[in-house]
């Protein structure tokens, strides 16, 4: 065979192993007192499958092949934060390759899909329905919503019921019932500082001895008061997370500064 002979011509697609047609050395196979086989006469080497066609010539050659019928990439989409901006779905299916007689998996017809909540601008009730809707399929610290489905025969069924879920549950959760007027504090999924007892007591002390409304618990912002955002960062963390050692000394410390401010600054 020529140095310069053009490989992809010799060897242009997945083909058995020829090894007249290859000019390598290739050994395969285990002999316990002498080298390893050689080429010729190797039923190891026609048995395996080889990646001959696909060297980086023949790849580069397809490539280029190919390129006139690829479109340009989109403008606007130069970075993975553009994509998630206009496509912040994600579907993930899997595909598998078998060496057997059946060339069907039942786990290739499992559908993921993947979108943040955020993307939803759902209000504060939606927001907090979906959440309880959706149950630990919600993912609080990276915001993703995860929905599996593999209960239809066909992966096009799966997915087309992940869509039906998902819509469901976006329109289902903007959905403002009668009885959810009922909910109370105790229902709710996080503390929130705004309508829990502690700030109009913190409310109530600050502004002693004037009577304090309710308009003026609502209106009354901690926005420049450090204080105010210390305690109301310690309740919150402390109804949030439980209580142990370090939400109650950080409580401690915030009620004796609402408490005692002078002593707590000298």
């Amino acid at each position: 065979m020529p140095v310069d002979q053009d490989w992809s011509n010799v060897w242009p697609g997945p083909r058995t192993f020829h090894p007249a047609t290859v000019p390598l050395a290739v050994r395969q196979g285990y002999d316990q007192k002498r080298a390893s086989p050689g080429k010729y006469g190797n039923a190891e080497l026609m048995k395996i499958p080889n990646f001959l066609h696909l060297t980086p010539p023949a790849v580069k050659k397809h490539c280029s092949a190919l390129k006139q019928f690829c479109t340009e990439w989109p403008k606007g989409l130069e970075t993975d934060e553009d994509c998630d901006r206009h496509f912040p779905m994600t579907t993930i299916t899997t595909d598998y390759c078998h060496s057997s007689p059946t060339i069907k998996d039942p786990k290739a017809r499992i559908v993921t899909i993947k979108v943040k909540l955020s993307t939803f601008n759902l209000d504060k009730h939606a927001r907090d329905k979906m959440i309880r809707l959706v149950g630990d399929r919600y993912d609080e610290e990276t915001d993703m919503l995860t929905i599996v489905t593999d209960r239809c025969p066909t992966r096009k069924q799966n997915y087309d019921y992940g869509i039906y879920v998902l819509t469901a549950l976006y329109h289902e959760s903007n959905t403002f019932e009668e009885w959810e007027r009922q909910k109370q504090e105790a229902d709710m999924e996080h503390y929130i500082w705004e309508n829990n007892p502690s700030k109009k007591a913190y409310v109530t002390l600050t502004r002693w001895p004037q009577k304090v409304s309710d308009e003026d618990v609502k209106s009354h912002s901690i926005d420049d008061d450090t204080v105010g955002q210390k305690y109301k960062e310690a309740v919150t963390e402390l109804l949030n997370n439980g209580e142990d050692t370090y939400t109650l000394n950080k409580y401690k410390e915030a009620a004796l500064a609402v408490l005692l401010p002078q002593n707590i600054q000298s």
